[in-house]
């Protein structure tokens, strides 16, 4: 049964906001206030960034899962508020390193200030984050957050070897989301769980249902890249092809397409040739790249929904569901 066929509760994304409305404003609030410092440049980018919006899909998380299982109060907001830093240390790394100039419709931090306070402001927003963290008191928590950070930490290093690498394949490409965006998905769900007090098998669940989840989100946010509305996107199009990053439609044009278009594509990912994107749209259309990634996250989708199974049907879970299906159909 595909996400499109399924009748079980899931609810749409204006109703997973409301339901979520009060934590996130528990929450933003709380961001707010620990994002505090006496110096100046710090204020001024890390609010940049956090007033940039977006859809706090990290921190809700959390609260869902905590919700989903049991009660969620403030150690939950105070996790989602960790699961922020987190989040947005690693977009002020990302954009230095990508070179980018735009994200979510705004000039990127770095554009506006530099890449070295971007860095800077970027390490304290992961300092920020363990010293909430420590604040808590849970070796769990603790572990569960250092050996999160670690693997993130890794996704950036792996998905830099392959910039430029017309050799990457979909396990590598699979490999650098696991790092990238999957494994902070599953560990704002798994705490959640945790900070509820349940059992370590309804921890995993939800620790399964957030780590699908994040390769539906991220594999869907590659086909937009060569598919959605630049405006509505908040990002430049082509930019995945322009930092030389072979993304998961890519990929499959080059290894179901002649030699001779081979041979090209592959010289475009090496060049980071943005111009080129007309040839590689014509590529991926012809080869049947975007059905194809789109095939591969409702995939993903299904399974984030099906580890959801074990758990009593409530509104939380009906969000959580709900988001499993809003990853892979949304248009930004």
């Amino acid at each position: 049964m595909t996400i499109t066929e399924d009748t079980r509760p899931a609810l749409g994304l204006p109703q997973i906001q409301t339901l979520a409305a009060t934590d996130m404003a528990a929450v933003d609030a709380l961001i707010r206030r620990r994002l505090s410092s006496d110096v100046v440049l710090i204020n001024q980018i890390a609010d940049h960034i956090i007033s940039a919006g977006g859809k706090r899909l990290r921190p809700m998380l959390v609260m869902l899962a905590g919700h989903a299982v049991g009660q969620a109060g403030p150690e939950h907001h105070q996790l989602a508020a960790i699961i922020e830093f987190i989040h947005t240390s690693t977009l002020l790394h990302d954009d230095v390193v990508d070179e980018s100039n735009l994200r979510r419709g705004r000039s990127t931090a770095n554009a506006l200030w530099g890449n070295a306070p971007s860095v800077l402001v970027g390490d304290f927003l992961y300092s920020r984050s363990f010293q909430l963290m420590v604040e808590l008191d849970r070796m769990p928590v603790m572990r569960i957050l250092a050996d999160t950070t670690n693997r993130i930490a890794e996704g950036e290093v792996l998905q830099l070897l392959h910039v430029h690498n017309p050799d990457t394949d979909e396990a590598a490409y699979l490999r650098v989301i696991e790092r990238k965006t999957a494994v902070l998905f599953a560990a704002g769900t798994r705490l959640g769980a945790l900070a509820s007090g349940v059992d370590d098998a309804t921890q995993q669940a939800l620790y399964d249902y957030g780590m699908a989840l994040g390769y539906a989100f991220q594999i869907a946010d590659d086909v937009l890249d060569y598919s959605a509305n630049a405006d509505e996107l908040g990002k430049n199009l082509g930019d995945d092809l322009a930092e030389g990053k072979a993304t998961l439609p890519l990929i499959h044009a080059m290894a179901h397409t002649d030699a001779t278009t081979r041979e090209r594509l592959r010289a475009i990912v090496q060049n980071g040739d943005a111009e080129a994107m007309p040839e590689v749209l014509a590529a991926i259309h012809a080869t049947g790249g975007l059905e194809y990634s789109r095939a591969r996250a409702v995939e993903y989708a299904d399974a984030a929904e099906r580890a959801l199974d074990g758990l009593a049907d409530n509104d939380a879970v009906a969000a959580l569901r709900g988001l499993a299906r809003y990853a892979v159909q949304r248009s930004h």
